[in-house]
C-alpha cells in the first residue's frame, strides 16, 4: 500500500470524500481554466459551482504549451491568456471563493513551467495562503518528485498523480509513492476529451488501483454526459468532468468571443444535470 508519506490526510479533500463516503455516493470534480473567457465570468461560474453540485473543483493553470490537453480546453487557455490571466490572477480567483467556501476542495491542475517560474516556495507559500488544496501537474513523473511534489506535501498542499491504462503493476508503486488527496485515473491514453473509456475497463482499472492505494480514485477524460458520469460514479469515488463543462462556456460565446448574459447560467445548469446524475447513480 502507499501512504501518504508527508501529509496528515486531514485537509479539505479527505473530509470531502470522507464526507462521499459517509452519504453512500460518488463525488462530481468539476473542471474549468481560471480566465476563461475572461476574469469575471470565471469568477461567477467558479463561485456558483458548489451550489451546482461540485464535490471538489479542478481550476485549470493557463499555459502557452499545454500538451496533454484536448481542442476545447487548450482554445479555454488561449482565450483566458489573451483576456489577461496569469496565475496571480489565478491565485486571486481562488482567494475570493475562500471568502464564502471553506469547505469546498481546489485542487489547481496544469503544468510545472508556469509555477517554475513563479518560484516553486513562492508559489506553495502564496497557493496554501490564497486556500489551494491540492496540485495535478502532468508534466512532473515520479522520478522528478523533489522538484514540487515533495516541497508541496511538506508545505500542505496535496499533490494528486494522474495514473492510466499503461500504469501498469510494476510501475504503479512508483506513481503513488508521494500522491495524496486522490489518485486521478486518466480513463483512456491521449488528449482530454478525445474519446469516452468503456465502462467495463474503467471497473477493472479502479479495482487494480485500490489493490495498491488506500487513496480515492477520481476517473476522469471522455465523460461528456450525466449518464457517462454516473456510470463512472458506479465504480469509482468521483467522476471528473472537464472538457465538456470548458466546451459548454464555449458555446455561450459571441463571435466576438464575449461572454454571452446567459454563459453563467446555462453553465452551471449542466454542472446540475451531471451532479444529478452522479447522486443518482448508487441509488
Amino acid at each position: 500500500m502507499s501512504s501518504e508519506t508527508l501529509t496528515t490526510g486531514s485537509g479539505r479533500i479527505a473530509r470531502r470524500f470522507a464526507a462521499l463516503k459517509a452519504q453512500g455516493r460518488a463525488g462530481l470534480v468539476t473542471f474549468i481554466t481560471a480566465g476563461d473567457p475572461d476574469h469575471e465570468t470565471c469568477r461567477a461560474v467558479l463561485q456558483g459551482l458548489p451550489e451546482a453540485g461540485a464535490d471538489l473543483i479542478e481550476l485549470g493553470m493557463p499555459f502557452t504549451d499545454p500538451m496533454a490537453d484536448g481542442p476545447a480546453i487548450q482554445a479555454a487557455g488561449l482565450r483566458a491568456l489573451k483576456a489577461g490571466a496569469k496565475t496571480t490572477r489565478t491565485l486571486e480567483l481562488v482567494a475570493e471563493f475562500r471568502k464564502a467556501d471553506q469547505d469546498t476542495p481546489i485542487i489547481l491542475m496544469g503544468y510545472y513551467n508556469p509555477i517554475y517560474s513563479y518560484g516553486v516556495e513562492r508559489f506553495l507559500t502564496d497557493a496554501r495562503g490564497a486556500g489551494i488544496d491540492g496540485l495535478i501537474v502532468v508534466d512532473l513523473p515520479p522520478e522528478e518528485d523533489e522538484e514540487l511534489c515533495v516541497p508541496a506535501l511538506k508545505a500542505g498542499v496535496n499533490f494528486v498523480r494522474l495514473a492510466t491504462p499503461t500504469s501498469d503493476d510494476a510501475r504503479l508503486p512508483a506513481v503513488l509513492k508521494n500522491t495524496s488527496g486522490f489518485v486521478y485515473y486518466v480513463s483512456v491514453a491521449g488528449i482530454t476529451g478525445a474519446k469516452s473509456a468503456d465502462d467495463t475497463a474503467v471497473a477493472d482499472a479502479v479495482k487494480r488501483l485500490k489493490r495498491h492505494t488506500d487513496l480515492p480514485v477520481a476517473v476522469g477524460f471522455g465523460i461528456k454526459t450525466p449518464a457517462q458520469a454516473a456510470a463512472v460514479a458506479r465504480v469509482a469515488d468521483a467522476a471528473v468532468v472537464g472538457s465538456a463543462i470548458v466546451s459548454r462556456i464555449a458555446a455561450n460565446l459571441g463571435e466576438d468571443g464575449v461572454a454571452q448574459p446567459e454563459l453563467v447560467a446555462d453553465v452551471l445548469g449542466f454542472v446540475r444535470e451531471l451532479s444529478a446524475g452522479v447522486r443518482g447513480a448508487r441509488a
